[in-house]
């Protein structure tokens, strides 16, 4: 416990960077956005091809990256639809164009979906320059972060039985519950914005609960591809968390959910 608990000082120090910068960038919303949503796709398609294929991963960040990025700029330019049916078919290219590299063509297209499905849900939910798209995005991160921290700190004080040791030997269930309850508050206390997707606060902690189950199971996923890969961290880009992927495994997870739930609600069956 106590190596985790000294873990808090860089976490917090690369989390107090990184949030102002994540918030802004997507308060600006419109094409900034989607540029940076750019960037941090070909930043997480490196730390993907150099753990998913070492050996040749300047081939696999190649197709990879221009497969993601090509579903960013058609849904940036035409919509989700046809960012959806660009991400499908930049899969399928990616698998083609690894082929040379053997077991890597489905760890490419693999790599283009996981990234690139939250990604361009990302740019849907955030919906141009729009207020309401501005409180879905802050609404996803809110209950990441909430559940993310409390797992982290309610797992290391408590600790208990493991959650999945195969894969994750330091996640436990009472930081999984941790996550829950504060994935859950987050979602219910977004509801008091004025500018909001859902006025219901029920509606707003099931969102709350459905998110942070997502960004911990997101996290729980990573840690299995990684052992799969045998490595211990997706790459060292930021202090405290290891790579870019370390940090937003969760956050992916949460992004498809939430965005399920604005569906929902936007055609009336809940909120």
């Amino acid at each position: 416990m106590p190596g985790r608990i000294g873990d808090i000082g860089p976490r917090a120090a690369s989390a107090l960077v990184m949030a102002p910068v994540a918030v802004f960038a997507v308060w600006l919303g419109g094409l900034w956005t989607a540029a940076v949503i750019g960037l941090v796709c070909v930043l997480l398609a490196s730390e993907w091809a150099r753990m998913s294929a070492p050996a040749a991963w300047r081939r696999i960040l190649a197709v990879v990256a221009a497969a993601l990025l090509a579903s960013v700029a058609t849904t940036h330019l035409a919509g989700l639809s046809a960012g959806l049916v660009v991400l499908v078919v930049g899969a399928g290219m990616a698998a083609v164009l690894a082929w040379r590299v053997g077991r890597s063509r489905t760890d490419a297209a693999y790599g283009v979906l996981y990234i690139g499905w939250p990604a361009v849900l990302f740019l849907w939910l955030r919906d141009g320059t729009s207020a309401e798209g501005f409180y879905w995005v802050t609404l996803t991160f809110a209950v990441t972060w909430a559940a993310d921290i409390a797992a982290f700190i309610t797992g290391s004080l408590l600790r208990g039985p493991k959650l999945w040791p195969r894969f994750s030997p330091n996640k436990t269930w009472s930081g999984f519950i941790g996550g829950l309850v504060a994935g859950t508050v987050a979602g219910a206390l977004m509801t008091a914005l004025p500018e909001q997707g859902t006025d219901s606060v029920l509606v707003g902690a099931l969102l709350g609960l459905a998110g942070g189950a997502a960004a911990m199971a997101g996290d729980l996923w990573e840690s299995a591809l990684k052992r799969r890969f045998g490595v211990k961290d997706a790459g060292d880009i930021i202090p405290g968390h290891g790579g870019l992927l370390d940090r937003v495994d969760g956050l992916m997870f949460a992004i498809v959910v939430i965005a399920a739930g604005r569906f929902l609600i936007e055609w009336g069956q809940i909120g």
